[in-house]
């Protein structure tokens, strides 16, 4: 290939007409650069500022309609990019949000919101960035839910956490006998506290269950000095945590809901699956993709939620398991240099996505299941937090191929798999040579088969 058909190629690249903004909070820096009007070749640039109200953006995306824009790139930059995305994509543009660590500028040079505009256009021009992943609007609505449920979730436990604390100040040592102080027994005894009751034995008397044969040491424990200013921190806190349990559970109703109204995607002509705003199948929506989900390890209705929200129904944003896991960033970054390769840290990724992963790998690995014992035999050599990251993996490719095929159901391995899996002559001699290599004769002979 000469220089000419090189030049040719990188030209045949060009995106045409694109717009890019540099997003900040009252107003964003916009930068057009389009083909010349006379002269073949060269490109003519544009830079104004234009205001972030809702008036200024739609008119910003009828003037980009008329010039003939066809790509317009922004910043992910706090919350401060959703108006600009939303109300340009409706008009009719295609909006490509990147992350801002792909597009800094070049050291050395200024900083300023036109010189931004400029590079980030520029580039965006020129084919070298690569859209982040953004939801339709039925599943940034599920995402705005789930996540204020784990917000809800996260200040009710630390609620708790206050409660216990207020009980250590008055030199209750409940938590110290009690698993769980806000189950039946511990609640009767805190309502009881904050009623006025302060007889050691009077509080014990109202456990439950297990806690019955643990009499005497509830006597103990809930003798302190336990006073009016103390029940009132308490009566505070309690009221606080019950109205926090009250709102995650009408969100969950909310959740619930709104997953039923979701339309999966169904199965296109070339096999792939297209986004259906009717759902000929009935009303279920997407809860039965969560009861599939449900049945993995480790993962059970609420994180199959947030996964849901997380992900979409639609893999065909995600090509292959890899290239999800990837995203979500949970493979290793493979680094090279001087012909010497070696791992990098995975990465931040989505917070809710691989929060909610990991919780559920850590409750796999507890199972006598495939992933648990993958997590055995991993953390014995590389860790347990790398076990953790390896095992989340692992289910974000099965949580990839029950999405993708709304036939498959998932099936454990069992947790013999990798030794059925596994070379009997090949480990044979591997044991062998080390035991040779501790100083050992190793003679094999079969086992006989019992009658």
């Amino acid at each position: 290939m000469d220089d000419s058909e090189v030049v040719a190629e990188q030209a045949a690249e060009l995106v045409e007409r694109v717009a890019a903004i540099d997003v900040a909070k009252a107003s964003g820096m916009l930068c057009v650069r389009l083909p010349h009007e006379r002269i073949e070749g060269r490109r003519t640039q544009r830079v104004w500022n234009v205001g972030a109200t809702t008036s200024a953006i739609l008119e910003l995306g009828d003037h980009l309609m008329c010039q003939g824009v066809t790509r317009v790139v922004m910043e992910a930059t706090g919350s401060y990019w959703k108006p600009w995305f939303y109300l340009l994509e409706a008009r009719g543009l295609e909006c490509w949000l990147v992350n801002a660590r792909n597009v800094k500028n070049v050291p050395g040079r200024p900083k300023t919101d036109k010189i931004d505009a400029v590079w980030l256009c520029k580039l965006a021009e020129r084919g070298m960035l690569r859209p982040s992943f953004v939801p339709p609007k039925p599943i940034r609505e599920l995402r705005d839910l789930t996540r204020l449920r784990a917000v809800f979730i996260g200040e009710r436990s630390r609620n708790k956490q206050r409660v216990e604390k207020v009980l250590e100040d008055a030199q209750i040592k409940l938590s110290s006998v009690a698993s769980d102080i806000f189950g039946l027994s511990g609640r009767a005894m805190l309502e009881a506290l904050i009623g006025g009751e302060r007889s050691p034995q009077a509080l014990a008397a109202l456990a439950r269950g297990r806690l019955i044969s643990k009499h005497n040491a509830l006597v103990e424990a809930l003798t302190g000095q336990f006073d009016a200013h103390h029940a009132y921190m308490c009566r505070v806190l309690m009221e606080t945590i019950d109205r926090l349990t009250a709102q995650v559970d009408e969100l969950s109703e909310r959740i619930t809901a709104q997953l039923a109204c979701i339309a999966p995607p169904r199965p296109g002509g070339d096999g792939s699956t297209l986004p259906d705003e009717t759902d000929p199948s009935g009303e279920s929506g997407l809860l039965p993709l969560v009861e599939r989900l449900d049945e993995i390890p480790g993962v059970g209705r609420t994180a199959a939620e947030v996964i849901l929200a997380e992900l979409g129904p639609d893999m065909r944003i995600f090509p292959t398991a890899n290239y999800l896991a990837s995203w979500a960033k949970l493979t290793p970054r493979t680094i090279q240099s001087g012909g010497k390769n070696t791992s990098g840290p995975t990465g931040h990724g989505n917070p809710w996505l691989k929060g909610m992963i990991g919780e559920a790998a850590m409750a796999a690995a507890r199972t006598d299941t495939f992933l648990g014992a993958r997590y055995r035999r991993l953390v014995k050599r590389r860790g347990h937090k790398k076990a953790i990251v390896a095992v989340a993996r692992s289910m974000l490719v099965i949580i990839w191929h029950l999405i993708d095929d709304p036939t498959a159901r998932f099936e454990d391995l069992g947790p013999g798999h990798h030794q059925r899996s596994v070379n009997p002559v090949r480990r044979t001699r591997d044991l062998v040579r080390q035991l040779e290599a501790l100083g050992h004769t190793v003679t094999l002979a079969p086992v006989e088969p019992a009658t």
